[in-house]
């Protein structure tokens, strides 16, 4: 389990992310797959405009890790195991053959919907830096009347709080009397993780079991169990459940590095998850895409393997 590829959820979308792609043809591909599965140009999705939308971003996110894992692949860089933060799940379930790309662009198209509508204003999410997972529950805990809950547990001191953006500033004013280092509201415009979107979550199983589902071929570590999901069962409990209870994002990278991990590759524009890895396993090598060339990459994976 030398190699992990990492895909990451929202927040992590930059405007004009999949026009900045490498110029490869298995890239082009994948835009103009995606393009005519989904009956619209893909590409218009990165623009300002349109990453205001939950939809467009769910999507950008997708396509982008597709493209990108398909490129890694043909040049010779292959993964042992894969992972995906939030929404990047659906990402690892394409690259692990748990889901074809046609119905992974289908299912994430409806999660968009749904997740915008469910809360059109009012709703996001934020991160406190600085505070450990019981701490930050405590806060939670004396404001009942707030509707904020913990979404992501990303490392032992970096938590990700969802709910109404008032009740998460006043959880960032709690954080702020107790000495937390920072706090910071997402580019996320829904509750994404939590009971609020309970309905989402219903929404998404029924349509997940009209599609096909697969035992993945690689292991894919899920965000709901933060465990190697090995049947259909659990790949589907996961795409479903994931969106309406907290990311184990801290799990999840801890169990791929006790599974042998020493390289973490993250598909993505930015480098959110690549910054998690590097300081929660400093022994091992961690990279994004983003910022890193096709050779520079192939070198690091020989090395590993």
């Amino acid at each position: 389990m030398n190699t992990a590829f990492l895909f990451p959820g929202q927040g992590s979308q930059e405007v004009g992310m999949l026009h900045n792609l490498p110029d490869d043809k298995m890239i082009s591909d994948t835009i103009c797959e995606a393009s005519e599965i989904l009956k619209e140009d893909v590409l218009t999705f990165d623009t300002d405009a349109k990453l205001s939308y939950t939809r467009c971003v769910q999507l950008a996110l997708l396509i982008y890790g597709t493209a990108f894992s398909r490129f890694l692949k043909s040049n010779g860089v292959f993964p042992d195991i894969t992972a995906g933060h939030s929404i990047g799940s659906f990402s690892a379930a394409v690259l692990s053959n748990a889901l074809n790309f046609s119905d992974a662009l289908k299912l994430v198209n409806l999660r968009g919907k749904l997740m915008e509508n469910a809360y059109p204003s009012g709703y996001g999410m934020g991160v406190i830096l600085g505070l450990s997972e019981t701490r930050v529950s405590d806060i939670i805990k004396k404001i009942p009347s707030q509707k904020v809950y913990i979404a992501n547990i990303n490392t032992n001191n970096q938590i990700v709080l969802t709910g109404s953006i008032s009740g998460i500033k006043i959880a960032f004013d709690m954080a702020k009397s107790i000495g937390c280092e920072s706090t910071k509201i997402l580019k996320v415009s829904v509750p994404s993780h939590c009971e609020l979107l309970n309905k989402v979550s219903n929404e998404l199983y029924k349509e997940l079991n009209n599609v096909n589902i697969n035992r993945p071929s690689i292991p894919y570590v899920g965000n709901y169990t933060s465990r190697v999901l090995l049947n259909k069962s659990q790949v589907l409990e996961e795409l479903y459940k994931g969106v309406s209870n907290p990311v184990l994002w801290y799990d999840s990278c801890t169990l791929m590095y006790e599974l042998g991990t020493k390289l973490f590759i993250e598909l993505s524009p930015g480098q959110v998850l690549t910054n998690i890895s590097s300081r929660l396993f400093p022994e091992c090598r961690s990279i994004s895409m983003a910022h890193t060339d096709i050779e520079s990459a192939l070198i690091l994976y020989k090395r590993y393997i």
